[in-house]
């Protein structure tokens, strides 16, 4: 008996793979209206057809790339979607431009790709992948 494919996992990690497979309603991952403030800097709101609004910081975005890379680096050391890297302690602490996206583009209707300026640019996050990690008190008090 083969077994390829089994992981054992976590009742946590268990869980939270079990929410995030649930299927969400129509309105809830259709954006009615989406801004992404490249030339300012900061990152992107959307504002759900359900009435729900969502924010994220581009930092925050480039940390939770949804690319299979990004996804499986992050549960090889249990980080959390959205969380950076720990850097390598050093004695001269150099100075690193926030993270940024170069280019932003619709994939189809149901998704957006970016360029970063770190060079990354594999992730396509979907809206329901979106909808699934906004950072709202509402949406952060459920999934605790």
């Amino acid at each position: 008996m083969s077994h390829e494919g089994i992981r054992i996992v976590s009742a946590e990690q268990a869980q939270r793979e079990s929410a995030e497979e649930e299927r969400m309603p129509v309105d809830a991952i259709t954006p009615k209206k989406v801004r992404v403030m490249k030339t300012e800097g900061t990152g992107v709101e959307i504002d759900w057809k359900d009435g729900h609004h969502s924010a994220w910081k581009f930092a925050w975005l480039r940390n939770a790339c949804p690319c299979a890379t990004c996804h499986e680096e992050r549960d090889k050391t249990e980080r959390p979607v959205g969380v950076a890297k720990p850097k390598p302690q050093t004695l001269l602490v150099m100075y690193e431009a926030p993270v940024r996206p170069l280019e932003v583009i619709p994939v189809g209707k149901y998704a957006l790709k970016f360029k970063w300026t770190d060079g990354h640019e594999s992730g396509i996050y979907s809206w329901e992948y979106l909808r699934r990690v906004c950072q709202c008190h509402a949406c952060a008090r459920r999934t605790s």
